[in-house]
């Protein structure tokens, strides 16, 4: 099950009252979780749950990983289960991603099981007819990316006029995608006496905002991360390298070798970072796959199978393509460019260590990225002391102590007795430790970096040029406030929903290809055969001829300034 519960190790007869049975959870849903093994609740289960099971509107923040779809899936089945008749569709989950729709619905209708509670997830990416179906079945529950939500509703499908709850799952993470226009539509199409449950890693300004105007008296539950005890090593280790920018993907290989990453995902900024990154990986051995918005859905879901499957050890990926996946247990993140806010770094972060495992977090940054981790410490309270490259003898050294380690495991498990005959026929001519000499050197080899290159020095610290407005790329600099809200041009583009153009999509492209973020961005109208997107005047004619003749799908689209004459 995706979502974070403790499971119980022990096996003998239960005396006591189970805590979630503490909590007032109906007995039939106590029992259930009991059945599939789960003792004790998380801390945002256990703060939120009795507030929610009250009917209170909540604020619930806490990392990911901690909990946070039980905390409101269980006391929404709850309530569902006890209504003396329910009027369809009672709830309304709005969460960022597809892949979180999709993981969401999954366990709401797992936990609601007992109560035979129905769920339907909608999102963008698929056709409408089967969609269309599930909401004409009734379902108690709707699980939904905001523009999704917004078109059904637009197109007289969904009805949200019974809707007694509604849930904004990684708000943050949807305000940063450009869906604050969606989610406001939405809210406003519910009924005011419904119970609103925000659940956010982050708390930054505008979900205060959106919490002040939608939601009624709430309750808020904050669940701080976890600090070690005295004297105990912390759980996430949190690695910072500074290094020079073309030296990135060469150190990245080397710490990815050194660490013996098994389940590893590097964030890149853009398209062309990510496959410029795995490239490199792959030329040093490794076996990585990119994921990006220049791939289809179907092309997606194939990268995402075969890395949970772990047939792909590491997933070069760009942030907003990532936002949203559900992938489980990562043993590393990696952040090839340094975070442009302490949420984003807040957020990536918190995809290791989940449940309490240990996990590794490393930052590669360039000198130039110094006053984005300086932003992150000053944010988040974090202390970066830069950490030392590792050498290539440090590697070697390193790599035989990890085969080592697996010669061990392998004679403790036995089974070698086919092999011996091979030994002994190559023991009469070898000395046994020169054969053993000779595995050893094949079995580091399979997985070993470019040895014959150069350690890597420490960069230099360089002057940053903060007047420089334009980057050596296309792209306009990270390190300013966001552009003024007043003074907006629209943007036509020749793509729309037929031809798979989403919100998230056009948000990845303006991050990646120009440079302007959610927070830049105004209103982003998606229709059938077009796109109109609000950006700052000052900077539309270089959207404009950055963006005009993008290949999308395979096909080029146009890209002009909106002279229709709608006021921005």
């Amino acid at each position: 099950m995706s979502d974070q519960l403790t499971e119980s190790t022990d096996v003998t007869e239960v005396v006591s009252p189970s805590p979630f049975a503490a909590l007032g959870l109906d007995p039939k849903i106590v029992e259930a979780l009991t059945a599939a093994g789960y003792a004790d609740p998380t801390p945002i289960q256990r703060e939120a749950i009795p507030h929610l099971l009250a009917g209170r509107d909540l604020i619930g923040l806490a990392a990911t990983g901690t909990g946070k779809t039980a905390a409101f899936a269980l006391p929404l089945v709850h309530r569902l289960g006890l209504a003396a008749e329910r009027k369809h569709p009672a709830a309304l989950v709005l969460v960022p991603t597809r892949e979180l729709a999709i993981q969401v619905a999954k366990a709401i209708s797992t936990y609601g099981k007992p109560m035979k509670i129905k769920v339907v997830p909608i999102y963008g990416g698929t056709g409408y007819a089967e969609q269309v179906r599930g909401l004409r079945q009734k379902p108690d529950v709707v699980v939904a990316t905001p523009g999704r939500a917004l078109d059904h509703l637009r197109n007289g499908v969904l009805d949200l006029t019974n809707v007694s709850a509604v849930i904004l799952d990684e708000a943050d993470e949807m305000l940063d995608m450009g869906f604050a226009d969606d989610l406001d539509a939405l809210l406003t199409a519910t009924p005011k006496t419904r119970q609103t449950m925000l659940f956010s890693a982050t708390m930054p300004p505008r979900i205060a905002a959106i919490a002040a105007k939608h939601l009624t008296d709430p309750q808020r539950v904050e669940i701080a991360r976890a600090k070690p005890a005295a004297g105990e090593a912390p759980k996430v280790r949190e690695l910072v390298y500074v290094v020079r920018h073309d030296q990135k993907a060469l150190a990245l290989a080397r710490l990815l070798d050194f660490e013996g990453a098994t389940s590893a995902i590097v964030f890149c900024r853009t398209r062309n970072d990510a496959d410029g990154v795995a490239d490199t990986l792959v030329s040093r051995g490794f076996r990585p796959e990119s994921i990006h918005g220049g791939l289809t859905q179907e092309q997606r879901d194939r990268v995402m199978q075969k890395f949970r499957s772990g047939a792909v050890p590491v997933l070069v990926a760009t942030d907003v393509a990532a936002r949203g996946l559900d992938i489980g247990h990562l043993s590393h993140v990696v952040n090839f460019n340094v975070p442009e806010s302490a949420d984003t770094y807040v957020h990536r972060v918190g995809r290791v260590g989940r449940a309490g495992r240990e996990g590794t977090a490393i930052t590669l940054a360039d000198p130039r990225e110094r006053h984005l981790l300086q932003q992150v410490e000053r944010t988040t309270g974090r202390r970066f002391t830069g950490s030392t490259m590792p050498t290539k003898a440090d590697i070697r050294a390193k790599r035989l102590e990890r085969t080592q380690g697996a010669i061990l495991d392998t004679l403790a498990a036995g089974g070698q007795a086919e092999f011996r005959k091979t030994i002994d026929e190559l023991a009469t001519k070898l000395d046994p430790k020169d054969i053993a000499a000779a595995v050893l050197a094949m079995l580091t080899k399979a997985t070993q970096t470019a040895d014959d290159e150069p350690d890597i020095q420490p960069a230099q610290p360089q002057r940053d040029n903060f007047q420089q407005r334009r980057t050596s790329g296309p792209r306009y600099q990270q390190d300013r406030p966001a552009w003024p809200k007043g003074g907006m041009t629209r943007v036509w583009i020749g793509a729309g929903r037929q031809a798979g153009v989403g919100r998230r999509e056009l948000m990845e492209v303006f991050e990646n290809e120009v440079g302007l973020t959610a927070r830049d961005i105004g209103t982003i109208d998606v229709l059938d055969r077009f796109c109109v997107v609000d950006v700052p005047g000052e900077v539309s004619e270089f959207v404009v001829g950055t963006l005009n003749g993008m290949r999308f799908n395979g096909r080029p689209v146009p890209v002009r300034l909106d002279r229709t004459g709608m006021p921005a």
